[in-house]
């Protein structure tokens, strides 16, 4: 049975312990080794081979992001929300690897039904990267019901990251996430976008408080298959791993799918980040804020933007920011900020190729 956290015993030991010191302590330039050991330390399980994380700052004196979360690459569970639905799952009986070309896997058969209805297959090649140019569909990956084994060619999210990635600070957009030393290849995974999944009535009560000092980490669950039977919420504020420091681009490298693993709930995909064109080597790693992507058909005007209502439709008041990531087609007008210091409450990342 898959394992289930809940957001009431979310570890926060060591940054109530940081930020119960002086302010001189705080800036000591040790931190970012405490904060780098913490990351090994808590991942050590679900990524034991994942290169560390560097924490850089060539920019201030600050030495790491904030002590206010708990780095996880797992989800919590917020009261409200319903548990894993295992009962609906179900698993391949496919004996060692499976082949994507079966005509009997089921896990062939379900990205198929479900999502891919123009495709076969899987959604990842030989190597374990995103076919090239895949759109936004969502993914399925066996899970632990399936009989095949762990080196299967569709097991790629849940063994976690593999490349070497840095947590620096910008000049003008906040602490960002870039590549190491190995330029990272297309379709190449990064990670999921980990926290606590919340309802949508406490997405909006926890918006509003977040609001009052312009600094969030809420995403909606919202994509095109998904439509209007409910919607829950990512909060990485207060757990998550290094995407929550992910910046905005208008000329994005990477982008988030749904994807399902142990999980039968429709409602309740992971978030998973997957470059979408190569990677050089120490090149910041951005996404669009507003779901908008070259590889989807979609009419541009229906790509959604930021969420500005909450759910009881009382509008919240959005902080603007002129847009600098720095891509050669960025506008630069008065945007949703790009500071990942600055988002928006509600950034929604779904509603793609329509």
């Amino acid at each position: 049975m898959p394992v289930v956290r809940y957001t009431e015993d979310l570890p926060s030991e060591l940054h109530n312990q940081i930020n119960s010191y002086s302010e001189h302590f705080r800036g000591s330039r040790t931190l970012p080794s405490v904060l780098q050991a913490s990351i090994t330390f808590n991942t050590m399980e679900d990524e034991p081979h994942a290169p560390p994380i560097e924490i850089l700052n060539k920019v201030d004196s600050e030495p790491t992001p904030p002590w206010e979360f708990y780095y996880t690459n797992h989800i919590y569970h917020a009261p409200g929300v319903p548990l894993p639905d295992v009962v609906n799952l179900r698993g391949c009986d496919c004996v060692g690897k499976c082949d994507p070309n079966s005509k009997t896997c089921a896990c062939v058969k379900k990205q198929k039904a479900y999502f891919h209805p123009n495709d076969n297959g899987f959604v990842y090649d030989k190597t374990g990267k995103l076919k090239r140019g895949f759109p936004g569909y969502p993914i399925v990956e066996c899970n632990d019901l399936c009989g095949c084994d762990e080196e299967c060619m569709n097991r790629v999210v849940q063994h976690g990251r593999k490349v070497q990635i840095s947590i620096q600070k910008t000049e003008e957009k906040g602490w960002g996430v870039f590549a190491g030393p190995k330029p990272i290849p297309a379709g190449t995974f990064l990670g999921i976008y980990s926290g606590e999944i919340l309802t949508e009535e406490e997405s909006a009560k926890r918006g509003e408080v977040y609001n009052e000092y312009g600094r969030t980490y809420l995403f909606d669950i919202d994509y095109y298959h998904i439509g209007d039977d409910g919607m829950y919420t990512m909060d990485a504020y207060h757990a998550g791993n290094f995407t929550r420091f992910l910046n905005h681009s208008c000329e994005p490298n990477c982008r988030i799918f749904a994807c399902y693993i142990n999980e039968a709930n429709i409602l309740k995909p992971l978030l998973a980040v997957y470059a979408i064109r190569d990677v050089g080597a120490y090149e910041e790693i951005c996404f669009n804020y507003n779901g908008s992507y070259p590889e989807d058909d979609g009419d541009d005007d229906e790509e959604p933007g930021p969420s500005q209502e909450t759910s009881n439709g009382k509008a919240k008041a959005p902080v603007y920011q002129n847009c600098r990531c720095g891509a050669k087609n960025c506008t630069g007008e008065r945007s949703r900020s790009c500071f990942e210091t600055l988002l928006q409450l509600t950034l929604v990342i779904g509603k793609v190729f329509r």
